[in-house]
C-alpha cells in the first residue's frame, strides 16, 4: 500500500490512501506529488479547528493543475475526520490540484459527500495544528508501507 509523506518546516505528516474509494483522487495526487508539483507550495488557507489547505499553484486559491478530476462520493470512507485528506474544489468535478487536511469533525461534517476524501494522516497529526496560512510544504514523498 502507498503512503505519502508530506514534508513541512513544522513536521512530518504521514498519509494513508482510501485507494479503494477515492481511485482518481488517489492516482493524481500522487501523480502530482511524483513529478514535483507539490514541492514548495504554500498552505495558503488555514482556518483553525477546521482545515489547512494547500496545493495551488498560484498561492491564492485559484489555481490548479490545468485540468479538473471527478468527484468520487460514494465510498465507505466519505466523512471528514480529523486527518482526513480531501479535495478542494470549486463545485462538483471541478477538483485538481488543491488539497485540504481536517483538523477536526467539529466542523466539517457538512463537506461529508461534497468533497471526495482521499486519504487520512496517521502519524504526525499534531503537525496540522502547527500550520499557518504561508508554510510551505516542502516536498511530498510517495513510498510503499511496510
Amino acid at each position: 500500500m502507498k503512503i505519502a509523506e508530506i514534508h513541512t518546516a513544522k513536521g512530518l505528516m504521514k498519509v494513508r490512501f482510501y485507494e479503494k474509494d477515492a481511485p482518481k483522487a488517489v492516482e493524481n495526487f500522487i501523480n502530482l506529488s511524483e513529478s514535483g508539483f507539490y514541492d514548495g507550495l504554500t498552505f495558503h488557507r488555514v482556518i483553525p479547528n477546521f482545515v489547512v489547505q494547500g496545493g495551488c499553484p498560484n498561492g491564492d486559491g485559484r489555481g490548479g493543475p490545468g485540468y479538473t478530476i471527478p468527484c468520487e462520493l460514494t465510498g465507505d470512507n466519505q466523512y471528514h475526520d480529523r486527518g482526513v485528506l480531501s479535495m478542494a474544489h470549486a463545485g462538483r468535478n471541478t477538483g485538481g490540484s488543491q488539497f485540504f487536511i481536517c483538523h477536526s469533525r467539529d466542523n466539517t461534517s457538512h463537506l461529508d459527500r461534497n468533497h471526495t476524501c482521499f486519504g487520512k494522516v496517521f502519524e504526525g497529526l499534531e503537525v496540522i495544528d502547527a500550520i499557518r496560512q504561508g508554510d510551505k510544504i516542502e516536498k511530498i514523498v510517495i513510498t510503499e508501507e511496510v
